[in-house]
């Protein structure tokens, strides 16, 4: 064989084989792209996202997208290949595998934990969309969690109601804490409670619900062994004057807040916020209003996009990132309130984009 071929040959064979070595050989990472986003003021499934009901609502168009990044599984590894290829691509982002998935979390664990920001996303925009149009919301401190193999564990129960701890009423969750760590560990502490089963039945009938009283014998808090505890975290509540019901599935984690509470305000004001036009956007939201943070911005302004998006509401703490990489022909608004989303909306209906607080790579 002539000299010029086995070397032509040898290299092909190297190649093939370096190639097949880089998709056997799995690496630390995980990747993130660009995932689906949905019309909050529409339908998703078959059936309207936000469903309110006991209220007047009103004719809403155009689009407030919702956003999300679409990742790896926790259980998949990526070859040599696969993550040259994402690091090269234009639309994704290969990072660590822990950073996603931390070593100290199960799946189930974590997956238990977006499903629980989800969740806390959705009555926060409730309640943030209320108080912005001067809504009153209730409030009342629950049982948010009760920890294993602690004396809380059958005696209370997440969602319980507690009125009193010791015949104290409380108001905010810090009272209960408070009021525990005043007893000796192995003190008997009384809970006024609501059942969590019964409360619900109460504001279905709309009746007084009945109250319990509960003692719980309390144990040593760890490490100091010294202050009384009974294994709970306390949390809020809220109480609403009307239902209203976020319907979407296969989401987590809170970043949905901010375009949650839009919506809700869009179909509850006789103003058509986005004036017909496409906007998209992310955020969340706490109970005052105050947009926070997310992660992937820069997947979700290119999933925004080539669904047609114009306008990206984004978090202030996010703007640098997005405005880095921004895809042409969207216009990055910069946010920190539930009350500067609607400033930029009522700007977009105008068709003042020149007036919009745009995000830069300075932030």
């Amino acid at each position: 064989m002539p000299r010029r071929t086995a070397t032509m040959l040898a290299s092909l064979l190297m190649l093939i084989a370096l190639l097949c070595a880089g998709v056997l050989i799995p690496v630390p990472y995980s990747e993130m792209s660009p995932g689906p986003t949905v019309n909050t003021l529409g339908e998703h499934g078959g059936e309207p996202v936000l469903q309110i009901a006991g209220r007047k609502t009103y004719p809403t168009t155009g689009h407030l997208n919702m956003t999300t990044v679409r990742v790896t599984g926790s259980q998949y590894r990526m070859n040599l290949v696969e993550a040259v290829y994402g690091w090269l691509a234009h639309d994704d982002l290969v990072v660590p595998h822990s950073t996603l998935y931390p070593d100290d979390k199960s799946p189930d664990e974590l997956n238990q934990e977006t499903a629980e920001e989800f969740s806390q996303s959705q009555e926060s925009a409730k309640v943030a969309a209320l108080k912005q149009l001067g809504i009153p919301v209730g409030s009342r401190v629950i049982v948010s969690s009760v920890v294993k193999e602690t004396p809380a564990e059958g005696q209370l129960h997440a969602g319980d109601v507690i009125k009193a701890v010791d015949g104290t009423e409380v108001k905010q969750p810090g009272d209960v804490a408070k009021l525990v760590t005043k007893h000796e560990p192995g003190q008997k502490v009384s809970f006024l409670i609501v059942p969590a089963k019964e409360a619900a039945a109460a504001e279905k009938e709309k009746r007084e619900p009945k109250v319990q009283d509960t003692v719980v014998l309390t144990a040593a808090k760890a490490p100091d062994g010294k202050r009384a505890m009974v294994g709970i975290q306390a949390g809020t509540d809220h109480t609403f004057p009307f239902t209203i019901n976020i319907k979407l599935a296969d989401v987590g984690g809170p970043s949905a807040g901010l375009m949650f509470a839009l919506g809700i305000v869009d179909k509850l004001t006789p103003d058509d916020l986005t004036g017909g036009k496409f906007v998209a956007g992310t955020g969340t939201i706490d109970d005052s209003g105050k947009v926070g943070p997310i992660g992937g911005v820069e997947m979700k302004t290119v999933g925004a996009r080539d669904k047609g998006a114009q306008y990206f509401l984004t978090p202030k703490d996010n703007c640098a990132a997005a405005a880095k990489d921004k895809p042409a022909g969207l216009t990055l608004v910069k946010v920190d309130t539930i009350g500067d989303a609607l400033k930029a909306l009522e700007k977009i209906r105008k068709g003042d984009s020149a007036g919009l607080p745009q995000c830069t790579t300075a932030g």
